[in-house]
């Protein structure tokens, strides 16, 4: 085994249930075994046959790390394997009591945020909200992609928490998690609802989306960007069209990422632009140009994340890599882990971002040195607090109603 690489073989869920993959993965570190390593996972019966996921980013749907079983498919011999079906949307009803969700992580800008859906459409091979799909019961594979949470009461949750006694306003992130402008907001549109609270109240918003679905709400953001209550980031991870289809197919394509930044600086809402994730030695080469191009679209803000592959997000993006980019594999995950101490991911505050080590730092020395000659970051815009409006009485008299 390459000395590079750590497992953690005390876990039982992954010594039962993504062996295959940590197998393949020591094969592939193997002069030119790339195909052997994919040989591998195909005989382990992990994968899911293209058909059933055609438009889909992940290739295996493994049971949530608190699952008792490990979903393996093999030919029974009753042919039953034609008769599988490919994965569709489903999209359920979540009934929250609660919708802002606090946080206390000291590597993180805000201490509460709103997740109008869970899971993602999207479905980036890379995201780390992935496993969170675990504590309904799900795959954080295709499951995570494929069967969606909505929650349609979000807009009234969250004006019945503002009305709370002793509420103090801070700026309220949305898309911190999974994306709130996903494509089937354009049919539950509580993204939209809940904006229309926010304005209401006065009650700063800061947006991350990887959708261009966010220039639908330019009436709403304009009217609360004059006051100071909202921003947008666009995350955009590669311009190149194609990686782009197979990392993260129901994204918005790159360049109406950048058309999207466009209209909003052109309607005088603050867009910035995160390159997030940095992939090294699959990406981050683009990060100049992503920047350039942001910049000249008329982002005026900038950030970066380096590629973070926690819990299960690790074996869906090796077998995505496997299978699209086997000739750089062992380039890819030998970068990654020169950045996380030898391992796959480090979760520790302050590292977990931005990574550590001589890789790492030149990543960030190049993002500082070219925002600087762009001059993004020049100024930050710190949204307002002052114009919140608590309920009165008499709206809290209606909530009841």
């Amino acid at each position: 085994m390459n000395r590079a690489i750590r497992h953690n073989m005390d876990s039982p869920w992954e010594r039962a249930k993504m062996e295959p993959i940590m197998r393949a993965d020591i094969a592939a570190f193997g002069a030119g075994r790339a195909e052997m390593a994919n040989a591998m996972i195909e005989q382990s019966g992990m994968r899911v046959r293209p058909d059933r996921n055609r438009g889909r980013s992940a290739g295996i749907n493994p049971s949530g790390r608190f699952e008792p079983v490990s979903r393996h498919v093999f030919d029974d011999g009753w042919s039953s394997l034609e008769e599988l079906p490919p994965f569709k949307t489903e999209v359920q009803v979540e009934k929250p009591r609660t919708i802002i969700t606090r946080n206390e992580s000291p590597d993180i800008s805000f201490d509460r945020s709103i997740n109008p859906y869970r899971g993602c459409e999207h479905g980036c091979v890379y995201c780390f909200a992935r496993p969170t799909h675990s504590f309904m019961g799900l795959s954080p594979g295709l499951d995570f992609e494929s069967k969606l949470f909505a929650k349609p009461d979000a807009a009234r949750l969250l004006d019945k928490e503002l009305s709370k006694d002793g509420y103090q306003p801070r700026t309220i992130a949305i898309g911190t998690n999974t994306d709130p402008y996903q494509p089937i907001e354009k049919q539950y549109r509580i993204m939209r609802e809940i904006l229309e609270v926010l304005e209401a109240r006065g009650h700063p918003v800061g947006i991350v989306t990887k959708s261009a679905l966010v220039v639908r709400d330019i009436d709403i953001l304009s009217r609360m960007a004059e006051r100071g209550l909202a921003k947008v980031a666009l995350s955009v991870t590669t311009l190149d069209r194609m990686l782009a289809r197979t990392m993260e197919p129901r994204a918005s394509t790159p360049t109406k990422r950048l058309e999207a930044i466009r209209q909003l600086s052109d309607a005088g809402i603050p867009a910035s632009v995160m390159v997030a994730p940095i992939i090294p030695g699959l990406t981050d080469q683009e990060m100049e140009r992503i920047l350039d191009s942001a910049h000249h679209a008329g982002a005026r803000e900038a950030g970066y994340v380096v590629l973070r592959l926690p819990l299960e997000v690790s074996p869906i993006f090796k077998d995505w890599l496997l299978r699209h980019y086997p000739d750089r594999y062992r380039h890819v995950m030998s970068l990654v882990r020169s950045m996380r101490d030898g391992k796959d991911y480090d979760s520790e505050w302050g590292k977990r971002m931005k990574g550590a080590g001589p890789y790492a730092w030149q990543i960030g020395r190049r993002f500082e040195i070219t925002a600087k000659r762009l001059g993004l970051n020049a100024e930050r815009r710190t949204l307002r607090t002052d114009q919140f409006v608590a309920a009165g009485k008499d709206q809290e008299q209606l909530m009841l109603l």
